[in-house]
């Protein structure tokens, strides 16, 4: 049976919402090592400082940087550190199960059975995460406020996830309700026919 449009647009999305699933898995794994870093410079001359050794000594050495951040954020990074490296792991992990929602949507719809209960509880999954990550951005917002004492914190992404955030999940439960009608119908007319 031939695919149609919206079978071969949601392939390519599936693949795009994959690649993006494994690059958000790759970051959840560097965020207490960035968190560290005061700019992108001192990466780039921690890198530079061991220049005249081999390229595999290079990466062993700024692996080693990445995994000893996990323990050493917590310990001797103080308060800044370990408030942005909780709420990027946070973040982190709520996008990694909204993307996984969106892939099993996608994995229906390439399987022609879209409208049913199962994408309704993704879809709702989904909005839980974006209303946490919604919350999470405000708590961050509210901390900063506190901690510098300034209006500056207001004036940051984490100020701008907050509506953008709540929108999403409030569109994801639209969808989800939407799922859940369109295969309450599709049930009926199955029984009726």
């Amino acid at each position: 049976m031939e695919k149609t449009s919206v079978q071969k647009l949601a392939g390519v999305l599936k693949l795009l919402v994959t690649i993006t699933f494994i690059c958000n898995l790759v970051a959840l794994f560097l965020v207490p090592g960035c968190s560290r870093l005061r700019s992108l410079d001192e990466l780039v001359e921690g890198a530079l400082y061991f220049s005249n050794e081999s390229s595999l000594a290079v990466t062993a050495r700024m692996m080693g940087y990445f995994v000893s951040a996990w323990q050493e954020v917590w310990l001797f990074g103080g308060p800044y550190a370990a408030v942005l490296t909780s709420f990027l792991l946070f973040c982190g992990v709520c996008t990694a199960v909204i993307l996984w929602q969106a892939r099993r949507v996608l994995d229906t719809i390439l399987a022609g059975n879209t409208f049913t209960f199962e994408n309704a509880a993704n879809m709702r999954r989904a909005a839980v995460c974006c209303f946490l990550i919604s919350a999470a951005a405000l708590g961050r917002t509210v901390w900063g406020l506190c901690f510098y004492r300034s209006l500056m914190p207001l004036l940051t992404y984490n100020a701008l996830f907050v509506p953008i955030f709540l929108m999403a999940g409030l569109l994801c439960m639209v969808m989800s309700a939407l799922f859940r009608q369109a295969a309450e119908l599709k049930a009926e007319n199955d029984l009726t026919i």
